[in-house]
């Protein structure tokens, strides 16, 4: 894909994809003064109005350079310019796309890093963390997850805080999918971590069937899980 001129040296880089379908990129929010004028004239009146309700300079340019990133995404994708992309809100206030139900798209940040997954037939959750990030380690357990995974924990402090920021990548990216949020239920929802990530069980929509988890190695210091769920698309396929 080539990159457009306006983005410079911080073009959105293209992260190894877990799933044929899955396209993953990763960006910076941090952009020169310069290329700002640029990206605000891609915003949405809806979006400009929103990114002035951020009471910090710095949360202002970092929403508006991954709302502009995220619809020069969409739009090479669906072959128009990223002022053209048609994003709305739908269910329980998840964005989607108003001409193309079958792309399905998600963001994540932490501080001035974000990934932004896009995906075809199916729903997509991204989540992204710090590894050296401070945490209430045991206040995080005893609220959101479940007592299997409690009980898995190591008994390192360290070894601990890190099994229990992987677990929160998974599960905070299974509610972006649906676009439940912080209403979803975490701590009924029990994620394995071996082999690799997976729903072991769960309630209603976050029941095991219709769910694939994956890690994926995004960015040096960071955790990065992407959730695929088709209870409300396409069936997940190999290829």
């Amino acid at each position: 894909m080539s990159v457009d001129p306006t983005f410079g040296d911080d073009a959105p880089r293209a992260v190894p994809s877990p799933h044929p379908r899955v396209s993953l990129w990763w960006i910076t929010l941090d952009a020169p003064e310069a290329r700002r004028a640029t990206f605000d004239g891609w915003l949405s009146p809806a979006e400009r109005a929103r990114r002035a309700r951020f009471g910090t300079d710095a949360l202002r340019q970092r929403y508006l350079v991954g709302r502009a990133t995220l619809r020069w995404l969409l739009g090479r994708a669906l072959g128009v310019a990223p002022d053209r992309v048609a994003i709305e809100r739908g269910e329980r206030g998840r964005p989607r796309l108003a001409d193309a139900p079958g792309l399905d798209f998600n963001v994540t940040h932490t501080g001035p890093d974000g990934m932004i997954g896009l995906v075809t037939g199916l729903r997509v959750g991204v989540d992204i963390e710090r590894t050296d990030r401070v945490i209430n380690a045991p206040g995080i357990a005893r609220k959101f997850m479940t007592a299997a995974e409690r009980a898995a924990l190591p008994a390192d402090a360290d070894a601990a805080r890190r099994q229990l920021l992987r677990l929160w990548t998974c599960k905070e990216a299974m509610s972006k999918a649906t676009g439940d949020g912080v209403s979803a239920p975490f701590g009924r929802i029990d994620v394995g971590l071996v082999p690799g990530p997976h729903v072991a069980s769960g309630p209603a929509a976050y029941a095991p069937g219709p769910w694939s988890l994956h890690a994926v190695d995004a960015s040096p210091g960071h955790f990065a899980t992407v959730a695929l769920w088709r209870g409300a698309a396409a069936p997940l396929r190999a290829g």
